[in-house]
């Protein structure tokens, strides 16, 4: 069997032509459509059939992942039960190159009685589908680039471009962070990676935090830290609040077998490391990651802007997270 080579790339320039005339679709239709999904206080539903539909199954997935609260909705389902999906305050983004699939027309004509805005992507203004929308984000005509001109290609490119930039711009336009972003995809090494220190520290806002002043002994250090969970040091504060130094569990144990039962009687601040790393708590784990290899320490104290401490890191919280890979 031989391939035609040549042919393929035709397809992926085919393509790519496609979408780069999708720039002249941004305009005044784009702006209201990014307008109306800006502002919806219900959520996107995005509908297709057949291929334009698993393009809007992306779509809405985008939309999920980046700040705006989307989900897909099929045409054929939605008159067997799935109408319930709908309320008054969504929007409704309708996908469909010819504008005249037979599903979706009786779908618009039951959005239209609930008084649901309606976005269509379609490749014919003149269409019944985009006859009946709010607003239009119109194509206009393709050549698809499969060898017979019919099976979806350079439409489906070019719908899901027009879909990619319209939540994207809509996510830009909310300032959505990378904090924001890391929050909707706790799983996987691209969330992993985006998780802040803040989320991943084993000691959340508001509890009981390892801490002793410069001034108390190990003893009272020990004491007062006694009924606290997993933990591996001790920061030490100066009588301000501030991170003056770190106690290990490791330091105590050399000393001991240096010192005895004499270190009990040990002011923190003499036993502490001063100058200790630190890391911000709106810092990428990723950060405390490379920290801790770097200076091949477990423990890593967590501080505000006043350089109080508000957490502590353990070397384990990330690589439960699986930040290395």
């Amino acid at each position: 069997m031989t391939f035609d080579l040549e042919y393929a790339r035709q397809v992926i320039q085919a393509e790519a032509n496609g979408v780069a005339q999708m720039a002249g679709l941004i305009g005044e239709s784009f702006v209201r459509a990014a307008e109306l999904i800006y502002g919806c206080k219900g959520s996107v539903i995005v509908t297709g059939i057949g291929k334009a539909g698993l393009i809007g199954r992306k779509i809405s997935a985008t939309l999920a992942s980046t700040g705006t609260p989307s989900h897909f909705l099929h045409p054929a389902e939605a008159v067997h039960g799935d109408l319930g999906r709908l309320r008054r305050n969504d929007v409704v983004l309708v996908l469909s190159y010819g504008g005249e699939t037979d599903e979706i027309i009786r779908l618009i004509n039951i959005v239209k009685q609930l008084e649901i805005k309606l976005i269509a992507i379609t490749g014919n203004k003149q269409s019944r589908i985009a006859t009946h929308s709010d607003i239009i984000l119109c194509m206009g005509e393709l050549d698809e680039a499969c060898p017979l001109g019919v099976a979806p290609s350079v439409s489906t490119t070019c719908m899901l471009a027009v879909g990619d930039a319209l939540a994207l711009t809509v996510m830009k336009a909310r300032n959505f962070s990378v904090e924001d972003y890391a929050r909707f995809h706790p799983a996987g090494s691209l969330g992993a990676k985006l998780i802040t220190v803040e989320q991943s520290m084993m000691f959340k806002a508001g509890e009981k935090l390892p801490l002793a002043k410069t001034t108390d002994t190990v003893r009272q250090m020990l004491e007062k830290n006694s009924d606290l969970k997993r933990h591996g040091a001790m920061m030490i504060v100066s009588s301000d609040g501030k991170l003056a130094g770190i106690v290990t569990d490791a330091d105590l144990r050399r000393l001991m077998a240096q010192k005895g039962a004499e270190v009990f009687n040990y002011a923190a601040k003499d036993i502490m490391t001063v100058n200790c790393k630190k890391i911000r708590a709106d810092a990428l784990a990723a950060e405390a990651m490379a920290i801790f290899h770097k200076h091949r320490i477990d423990d890593l104290p967590v501080v505000d802007e006043d350089d109080k401490p508000v957490g502590l890191i353990d070397v384990q919280d990330i690589v439960a997270i699986r930040i290395v890979g």
